[in-house]
C-alpha cells in the first residue's frame, strides 16, 4: 500500500528545492525507466503488478513497491500514467576541463522551457553530443518535464551548469564558438568544424549580448523562400536539431 509519506515525497520532487533537498529526481514510464536503470542509482520503484511481472529482475534488484492503478494515478504527473514511477539519485558529474575540450558541444544561454531543454537533450543524444553546458538561467535538467522529454537521452548526455561567459572565455585558443542570430551568416554556406561549441539562446531574447560577444561565428538558418514573409523565428529545440544536422552532415561529406 502506498503511504502518505511516499506520496508526499514523490509529488514534492516536482519542485526544484525538494529535488535538491532530497537529492532525487522522478521518471515515469517503462521505456524511460528501462533506459535509466542501468545508468542511475534507483532509490525506489513504484510499479503496478503488470509491470512487475514483466520486470522481475528489476524488482529483485531495486527497492520496490507494488501499487494499484489508482495509487499510480495519485503520484503520476502524466495525463495517462504508465505502469511505473521511479525515484533516482541525482548524479554528480565530473565536467571536463574547458581548456582541454574536444569534439562538438552545445551551450544553452537561458533556455527556460523544460520541454525545450528535454528535447534539446534528446536531439543532442541523437547526434552524438555528450556534454551540454547550461547557464544558471537555464531550466533545471532534473525537472520531471525535462526528464520525460529527453526520452532517455539524459542517460547519455551530461548536463553541466556554468557561468557561461567565464566558461567560454576559458576555452582553448582557436576553439570554435558559434551562436545563432537572425543577422548571422547562412548556416548552409559558412565553414563548420567537427570541434566547437554551438550556443543556443533564450526562447524570447536569443543569445545574450555578453555571450554573443564571445562567439566568433554567428549562424542563421535561412527560411525558404528567403523573399517571402514567414514566422519570426524557430523554436529553439527545432533550431538546435537543424544546426546539429548540418554540422554532422558536413562531417560525413568525403574530403
Amino acid at each position: 500500500m502506498l503511504t502518505k509519506a511516499t506520496i508526499r515525497l514523490v509529488t514534492s520532487l516536482r519542485q526544484r528545492k525538494f529535488r535538491r533537498q532530497e537529492g532525487l529526481f522522478v521518471a515515469e514510464g517503462p521505456r524511460l525507466i528501462g533506459e535509466l536503470l542501468p545508468v542511475f542509482r534507483c532509490r525506489l520503484l513504484l510499479a503496478t503488478e503488470e509491470w512487475a511481472k514483466d520486470n522481475t529482475a528489476a524488482i529483485g534488484v531495486h527497492p520496490s513497491e507494488i501499487i494499484t492503478h489508482d495509487e499510480l494515478s495519485r503520484i503520476s504527473a502524466l495525463q495517462t500514467p504508465q505502469q511505473v514511477v521511479a525515484l533516482f539519485e541525482i548524479p554528480s558529474f565530473s565536467a571536463p576541463d574547458a581548456p582541454s575540450l574536444k569534439g562538438l558541444h552545445i551551450a544553452l544561454d537561458g533556455v527556460q522551457d523544460p520541454g525545450n531543454l528535454g528535447t534539446i537533450i534528446r536531439v543532442a543524444d541523437w547526434f552524438g553530443i555528450h556534454h551540454l553546458w547550461c547557464s544558471s538561467q537555464t531550466a533545471d535538467v532534473w525537472n520531471p518535464k525535462v526528464v520525460q522529454a529527453t526520452m532517455g537521452g539524459i542517460a547519455r548526455v551530461q548536463v553541466h551548469y556554468v557561468e557561461l561567459p567565464s566558461f567560454l572565455s576559458s576555452l582553448p585558443s582557436g576553439f570554435p564558438v558559434y551562436d545563432t542570430k537572425l543577422d548571422g551568416q547562412s548556416l548552409w554556406h559558412e565553414p563548420l568544424s567537427g570541434d566547437g561549441i554551438i550556443v543556443m539562446g533564450n526562447e524570447g531574447n536569443g543569445v545574450s549580448d555578453e555571450v554573443s560577444a564571445l562567439c566568433q561565428r554567428h549562424l542563421f538558418i535561412p527560411n525558404y523562400p528567403s523573399d517571402q514573409p514567414t514566422t519570426e523565428s524557430l523554436n529553439v529545440a527545432m533550431a538546435t536539431g537543424i544546426v546539429l544536422a548540418e554540422f554532422r552532415r558536413r562531417q560525413d561529406i568525403p574530403m
